[in-house]
């Protein structure tokens, strides 16, 4: 199989991923979900995801359709495409899985994925941490990890725009 679509492999619909994530849980992997926008990927997200993806055997990235990331940070945004949002995380080795949610929040995928640990980033409260009541209620952990200072989409996007 070619790199690329050993790439393209990572892309799962949701009934892929299900089927998926079955085989793994009962080969006893642990599976681990965090999900996000993922709009500019900078050192921040290669930092968080990997910290994200220590914490169990498989790790699996919800990500916004660009309708959804429209509606949650306004029209001007995504800047890059769903396609190639998902691409672009799908290629990292410690990925194994990346699937598109539509809905402003992933719950359902949460609730569809049952993952043994949900990640968030620092910035979250656990108790505000959308799907931690379905993981916790499954006997998962929950965690939140420490971004990497000065790293984030909006402040560079901002930069980008000042400097233009």
């Amino acid at each position: 199989m070619s790199s690329l679509n050993q790439i393209k492999s990572k892309i799962k619909s949701l009934e892929e991923l299900q089927k998926a994530v079955k085989g793994w849980k009962d080969a006893g992997n642990k599976i681990v979900f965090t999900n996000g926008c993922f709009d500019i990927v900078h050192l921040g997200h290669i930092d968080y995801l990997s910290k994200t993806a220590d914490l169990g055997d498989v790790l699996v990235i919800g990500v916004n359709t660009d309708a959804s990331v429209r509606r949650n940070k306004g029209e001007s945004r995504p800047l890059q495409d769903e396609m190639g949002r998902t691409m672009l995380l799908a290629s990292f080795l410690f990925v194994q899985a990346v699937v598109l949610f539509d809905e402003d929040t992933p719950y359902d995928l949460i609730k569809a994925v049952q993952p043994d640990v949900l990640v968030k980033g620092s910035d979250w409260s656990e108790e505000d941490i959308v799907g931690a009541d379905t993981v916790r209620s499954n006997n998962g952990k929950v965690v939140t990890i420490e971004f990497l200072e000065g790293y984030s989409s909006t402040s560079i996007i901002e930069k980008a725009k000042n400097t233009a």
